[in-house]
């Protein structure tokens, strides 16, 4: 199973959402983000509510130009500050973003009516970690309250990982080499950014969670499953499905 770092060594997802991400990733913008919360505000999204996982805050600062009451968090701080070229970002999220580990959530027991995790930023922590996580997500969810998790679809990404890709800007170089472990149930991801004479190189590991198995770490503390979306067009979940919304309840 996929494990936390002994003392001393960096954490992959430290090292891979820096300052640089971005520049990377620029299809991953706020246009992007703006069908993914007009759908999550026809789910019920909305109220006090947590962006967990946030990034640099592009559908938090959404949620609080349609009028929701939302905190955003996230352990990047390069990440959160880039928050500030955001439109409006320092005006709207001043004081509403919020830099920690998901797994130790510092708001109160029962802080929210709801929370969304999205664009794949569960799976992070190895089992023991992403349970924490559910854990914590439940005990700062009201009773009753509604949370809606973005996760990689298994079958999937099985089907449809490509080994090799190269890409090329006009100021940079990425090259990402992908594989399964443990038998389909985690992907890696080895990356290599060139960017003017620089190199950095980082790897992700991001354990699948088959639809089964995260129903059952969701039972345990508290979350009832309500029904899971194959994309943000609201499509039926199949192996197919690009993604795994699931939308649950708080017992």
């Amino acid at each position: 199973m996929g494990t936390e770092p002994s003392v001393g060594e960096a954490r992959w997802y430290e090292d891979a959402f820096r300052a640089d991400y971005r520049r990377v990733y620029p299809h991953r913008d706020l246009e992007a983000a703006r069908a993914e919360v007009k759908w999550l505000l026809a789910q019920g999204v909305g109220g006090r509510t947590l962006d967990l996982c946030c990034g640099f805050g592009r559908h938090t600062l959404l949620l609080a130009e349609a009028g929701v009451d939302v905190f955003g968090l996230d352990l990047s701080r390069d990440l959160l500050l880039q928050s500030r070229s955001l439109p409006k970002g320092e005006k709207l999220l001043a004081g509403r973003l919020v830099r920690a580990d998901a797994r130790e959530i510092p708001f109160a027991t029962g802080a929210f009516r709801t929370v969304v995790n999205l664009f794949s930023s569960f799976g992070y922590f190895g089992e023991l970690g992403d349970a924490q996580v559910l854990r914590d997500l439940s005990r700062v969810l009201a009773p009753g309250g509604l949370a809606v998790l973005d996760l990689m679809n298994p079958a999937f990404v099985r089907a449809g990982l490509r080994a090799e890709s190269v890409r090329e800007g006009d100021d940079f170089l990425l090259r990402e080499s992908r594989s399964l472990l443990e038998g389909g149930r985690r992907v890696v991801k080895e990356v290599e950014l060139r960017t003017d004479g620089d190199v950095r190189r980082w790897r992700e590991d991001v354990r699948l969670y088959e639809l089964s198995e995260f129903r059952s770490l969701a039972r345990d503390v508290r979350l009832e499953l309500l029904d899971v979306r194959g994309g943000f067009d609201d499509s039926s979940h199949s192996a197919s499905s690009p993604r795994m919304l699931v939308r649950l309840r708080r017992g």
